[in-house]
């Protein structure tokens, strides 16, 4: 515990980085469905992405939908106490760049959990594609999560390479 409040100014910083994910989202996301695709079209930025409007039910690339739909309170509770874990792990961690990317999966995650729980749906917007092939659609708390998830990926390599070369 001694830990968090030593670092009491740098976790605020941190969660507010966490929440200005979270609220650059939301507002991205409302600019999108009611300026920018309004009415819903594809909108060709570069001949290799488009903006678009598709409202996703479900979690990563659709799975799931018709269990969120049926329980979606149940799903809201579970996402919002697995943004607390990964809050209360950001505060734990004695690494900047893990509590860096923790607070962006957890950006990431309020800002889908908030959509969801508001609409029913997650709202993506960019797409991304290579000839007839489309990435799925996605939105920045999505960019966010992955970016974060990778970043965590590589510290804890980094980290087993450290322990290893260390341990020889």
């Amino acid at each position: 515990m001694r830990l968090v409040v030593e670092r009491k100014g740098e976790l605020a910083a941190l969660f507010a980085f966490g929440a200005a994910i979270f609220l650059l989202d939301i507002a991205l996301k409302h600019f999108m469905v009611t300026a920018v695709m309004n009415p819903p079209r594809i909108i060709p930025v570069t001949p290799f992405f488009n903006l678009v409007l598709v409202y996703n039910p479900g979690v990563s690339f659709g799975m799931f939908a018709e269990w969120i739909s049926a329980a979606p309170q149940l799903f809201a509770v579970l996402k919002a106490c697995i943004v607390a874990g990964l809050l209360s792990w950001a505060a734990l961690s004695r690494r900047m760049v893990e509590r860096l990317a923790l607070c962006m999966v957890a950006g990431g995650a309020m800002g889908n959990l908030v959509d969801r729980y508001a609409d029913g749906h997650v709202t993506d917007y960019l797409d991304f594609y290579a000839g007839q092939w489309h990435w799925p659609s996605f939105n920045l708390a999505d960019v966010a999560i992955v970016a974060g998830a990778g970043l965590m990926i590589v510290v804890a390599s980094f980290q087993r390479d450290t322990a290893t070369s260390q341990s020889s």
